[in-house]
């Protein structure tokens, strides 16, 4: 693989008028910042639309899009939105630079709203038969989806496990009617992910143009309440009522001492296997359609996962329960192909991830915050690093580097000066420059790390109910120093991707093409 750069910015955190970033011209303009300062790579958080806590790790559906990241100028370009619905969309002035969700869902979901009902006017034919045409395509997943969104509106937002019985239980005759009563509200949500796509398409070729890949994200996991498992619930553990038995989540690890008690239900690989892992080879078939390439989240599941009993608040108790293994990936190559994957392999990696990952020639992942805490021969220190790996600064769960530097402890953050030859106020500089330097194929850094962000500007922090997922940047802060910067870095360590070599391993290759 050859070498290359990358910056990690999840859209919504992008600059525009209405207290989100969008798939608009924005962010069309940030991928021309990055392939102006020679970064090849531009690394997303997943695309879903976000429920509780609004995480996009916790979204509604595994292959739809998040409606608020649909940008309202383009619509008003297509006479879609009016003039006076963009106003009243827009944040008003004063409000917090940081993305307000409930504020964001009700001013723009009201202008989308105004949108999906223009289509019925005879004028909008056109836009019209575009919507007929991707509900075609897509109808194996989005009818469903829609579905879902519907009746979750007719509830009050209510879990699908609290609908009435027949709806739960998705008894045909009640499905049927639903159709019926809530047409008008499922077309709604098939248009929006109408939209969504063919922004996002639109966005992705212009990367293409700009020779920008996509490095997208897929968490292993997809929350409880989402049309996937309302609709597919064979292939979850759960019980006759639709409870979760059990839930995922991590055992105590450097980011909590009590573990990660996520929530989510947990995969019958058993069930999936015996139908060829039909569902996950859609999943991954919708990602690539979308993606350059996919990180998963919490790869180490295919392995093991760790199974907390769905009562339990915390998640110290639980137990370790073998996953499919080699098996879904041989079935997945078959039906399509090489998998350009990386393997997100953090927290408790056991000699069967490992072995897991490399038989794939999956890239791993080396972060720098992790470094400092051992002794010479950590594997995240950039003199062990190997090129068949993805080395960032910090990732979304992490504090920003600026921020996790200036709370570490004296021992961290003194071999961070004897290793890096910097000073407190250069630590940050010297980071992202040992990053690029690695020898791994491909460097990432958060933007607040290109920025040099505190705290104030973490993405995430897990295990914290809530105030995640809301950062933005402004505009100027992405100034012609800042790019001239990193594209110093680029140029200086090789990161310009135009050295590609031989692979290593029976299925290593170019994870960005």
């Amino acid at each position: 693989m050859s070498r290359r750069a990358g910056v990690l910015l999840h859209p919504t955190s992008l600059p525009g008028p209405h207290g989100i970033g969008s798939l608009g011209d924005d962010a069309h303009a940030f991928v021309d910042w990055l392939a102006d300062a020679g970064i090849r790579a531009w690394q997303i958080l997943p695309l879903g639309p976000t429920g509780y806590g609004d995480s996009p790790y916790q979204a509604f559906s595994a292959f739809a899009g998040n409606p608020p990241l649909i940008s309202l100028r383009r619509l008003a370009r297509e006479g879609l939105v009016t003039d006076d619905e963009l106003a009243a969309a827009a944040a008003p002035p004063g409000a917090a630079s940081d993305v307000d969700y409930g504020a964001v869902l009700e001013r723009k979901g009201a202008a989308l709203r105004a949108a999906t009902a223009r289509l019925r006017d005879p004028a909008f034919a056109e836009a019209r038969e575009a919507v007929a045409r991707f509900r075609h395509d897509q109808a194996a997943w989005v009818e469903g989806y829609a579905l879902f969104r519907a009746l979750k509106d007719a509830h009050g937002g209510a879990a699908w496990v609290d609908w009435p019985a027949p709806l739960r239980d998705r008894e045909p005759d009640a499905l049927d009617a639903a159709r019926r009563e809530h047409a008008e509200a499922i077309d709604h949500h098939v248009a929006l992910q109408a939209w969504f796509w063919a922004q996002w398409h639109d966005l992705r070729a212009h990367a293409h143009d700009r020779d920008v890949a996509i490095l997208g994200d897929l968490p292993i996991f997809v929350a409880y309440d989402s049309a996937d498992v309302w609709m597919h619930r064979a292939i979850f553990d759960l019980d006759p009522s639709g409870a979760p038995r059990v839930v995922a989540g991590v055992p105590p690890d450097y980011f909590s001492a009590t573990g990660q008690r996520w929530g989510n239900p947990t995969y019958r690989w058993d069930v999936l296997e015996r139908d060829g892992f039909g569902w996950w080879i859609d999943r991954l078939a919708a990602a690539f359609a979308h993606l350059d390439a996919v990180r998963i989240d919490h790869f180490r599941g295919f392995a093991a996962h760790w199974e907390i009993p769905a009562d339990a608040p915390t998640a110290e108790h639980g137990r370790w329960v073998d996953g499919p293994g080699q098996t879904l990936f041989d079935a997945a190559r078959a039906a399509l192909g090489p998998l350009n994957i990386v393997a997100e392999d953090l927290g408790i990696v056991t000699p069967d991830v490992d072995a897991l990952r490399e038989a794939n020639g999956f890239p791993g992942m080396k972060v720098l915050q992790f470094a400092f805490g051992g002794n010479a021969r950590d594997p995240y220190l950039p003199h062990e690093h190997v090129r068949n790996a993805v080395v960032y600064t910090g990732t979304h769960d992490n504090d920003t580097t600026r921020g996790w530097f200036d709370a570490a402890p004296d021992a961290e953050r003194d071999r961070v000066r004897r290793y890096l030859a910097c000073d407190d106020a250069g630590a940050v500089a010297a980071l992202r420059r040992a990053a690029f330097a690695s020898v791994a194929d491909l460097a990432v850094v958060p933007l607040q790390d290109v920025l040099e962000l505190g705290s104030d500007a973490r993405m995430n922090t897990p295990g914290a109910a809530g105030g995640n997922w809301r950062w933005r940047v402004r505009w100027e802060a992405l100034s012609d120093e800042r790019r001239a910067m990193l594209r110093e870095l680029v140029t200086l360590y090789g990161r310009g991707g135009d050295d590609a070599d031989a692979t290593d391993t029976p299925y290593r290759q170019s994870v960005l093409p």
